[in-house]
């Protein structure tokens, strides 16, 4: 079974990482984690004027395509390691894939379909009985894949029993 898991740092990684585990461990598939980021190409540009200089260089005038594949890269990795660890934690060796993208529900589809996945496993942010809840990038993802796809809730706030949002 090959199983892409797309994550936005909601997922709770211990069960994922478990469900995982028993789906595609002791070489029965292929476990693919990946993130969708939103790369702000203007502001990172932004950052090498002759006053300010780029937080992400040793040297400034670096190359715009490496500056921005960085940031892809120091972005995603926070986003996919909790989950990576679990996934070895439970004898998968995850591979990782980063993805640049304004649209996350477009861009995880055609990830899954480029790598031949069996099954999506994503997080849901929002309660999927709602009405605003038909704008989130899991239910948009539930109506347009050719593939199963595993929606995992993330952790409520107590108080309101709602599930955090992350902004970007």
């Amino acid at each position: 079974m090959e199983i892409l898991v797309a994550t936005t740092g909601v997922l709770p990684a211990g069960p994922v990482g478990e469900l995982c585990g028993l789906l595609a461990g002791e070489g029965r598939g292929t476990v693919t984690v990946t993130t969708v980021v939103r790369v702000p190409r203007t502001f990172l540009d932004s950052l090498d004027t002759d006053e300010r200089r780029s937080l992400l260089d040793e040297a400034t005038g670096a190359d715009p395509e490496d500056k921005a594949a960085r940031y892809l890269e120091e972005r995603g990795q926070k986003l996919v390691d909790p989950l990576v660890s679990a996934l070895r934690a439970y004898g998968v060796e995850p591979d990782v894939v980063f993805v640049e993208g304004d649209d996350p529900a477009e861009a995880i589809i055609a990830n899954a379909e480029e790598l031949g996945s069996d099954l999506i496993v994503m997080g849901a942010t929002r309660r999927l009985f709602t009405e605003e809840a038909w704008k989130s990038v899991s239910v948009r993802v539930m109506e347009s894949a050719r593939i199963p796809v595993l929606t995992v809730p993330g952790p409520r706030i107590e108080d309101t029993m709602e599930m955090p949002r992350l902004e970007f």
